[in-house]
């Protein structure tokens, strides 16, 4: 589910991180996938999954039908992509893109991690940022499964200081933002 946190503040102001192609081949590279270079059709196929994952993770967090045109934009990226798990000298997971091109690969990873997220395959649970301004879905692997927040550094950080200036100033203390 973090490709979906590409697209921050969906209710407010939103914020691309992925604005040009060379970013996402970073977003790529970052998270094992060996993605040296994409187009814009690679970047406009890219925003397309992340808001089908979006769109069905908020579905699945609410207990609500997945909608089918965006399920469809998942299944076709994983069908479509060619990766192969691997294990690695460490023990972790890599990846090996396919013959079919490191994007739709990478994007093929994007899609299978996310259909392990949606439909429960994998210990977690989906939920929605509690911060207005973001509503991002996000999955919460947290021992208690009580996470409120899709990122504490940005949402929970915001959301914790705007309530303590609230109390702040209820309780007759000043109201200068320090």
């Amino acid at each position: 589910m973090c490709f979906t946190g590409t697209l921050t503040e969906r209710h407010g102001d939103r914020v691309e991180r992925i604005p040009v192609p060379s970013r996402l081949a970073d977003w790529f590279i970052a998270n094992g996938l060996d993605v040296v270079a994409c187009s814009e059709a690679d970047l406009d196929r890219a925003r397309e999954l992340r808001e089908a994952v979006h769109v069905c993770g908020t579905a699945a967090a609410r207990g609500e039908p997945l909608p089918p045109e965006a399920r469809e934009v998942i299944n076709m990226a994983s069908i479509n992509g060619s990766a192969s798990a691997l294990l690695t000298t460490e023990g972790g997971l890599g990846w090996q893109l396919g013959p079919g091109g490191p994007v739709a690969g990478a994007l093929g990873v994007v899609a299978l991690s996310a259909i392990g997220i949606i439909s429960g395959a994998r210990d977690g649970r989906l939920a929605l940022c509690a911060s207005p301004t973001c509503r991002a879905a996000f999955f919460d692997t947290s021992r208690s499964r009580t996470r409120k927040w899709c990122d504490m550094n940005t949402c929970g950080n915001r959301e914790k200081k705007a309530r303590f200036l609230a109390n702040r100033r209820s309780a007759g203390g000043s109201s200068r933002d320090t």
